[in-house]
């Protein structure tokens, strides 16, 4: 699988639902699962990609198996409204200040929200299926379609 803009060595190296399932009466009562392996001064200001994650962050385990279709970023069209951000219910799109740099897959579930309150036209997002190479799909890419008089 190849690796994306956030790609770290603990990035999606475990899968969602493969682990052993605990029941609501076997989880150790007062446990602590911490976010990160020590702590973090302005957490807010360091780039996620530069975080020690603990092995119980969700930063660390990957969705990407659960998707059939996925969306594919054209950087030639968009204008970097930031909706796509603002929207997206898995904060999948990856961004740095106010520019869009990409979409994060190992979180990705393949909604499409992105693509629906994408505004450009053609849109800056499109769903294209799982298997397909990001550069077929931006070949595939629709042209500006010309308002009609």
């Amino acid at each position: 699988m190849a690796r994306g803009v956030l790609a770290t060595e603990k990035r999606g190296i475990r899968e969602l639902g493969a682990e052993k399932k605990v029941g609501w009466d076997e989880a150790q009562h007062g446990v602590v699962l911490p976010s990160f392996e020590k702590p973090i001064e302005n957490v807010a200001h360091v780039a996620p990609e530069e975080r020690a994650y603990s092995d119980f962050n969700s930063y660390t385990a990957t969705v990407a198996s659960w998707r059939v279709i996925k969306p594919v970023y054209n950087r030639d069209i968009c204008i970097d409204c930031q909706n796509c951000w603002v929207w997206c219910p898995d904060t999948s799109i990856i961004s740095r200040d106010k520019q869009m740099m990409g979409i994060d897959y190992d979180h990705c579930k393949g909604c499409g929200v992105c693509v629906e309150v994408c505004p450009t036209n053609p849109k800056s997002l499109l769903m294209f299926l799982e298997a397909e190479d990001s550069e077929e799909a931006l070949a595939k890419w629709p042209e500006k379609k010309k308002k009609s008089k």
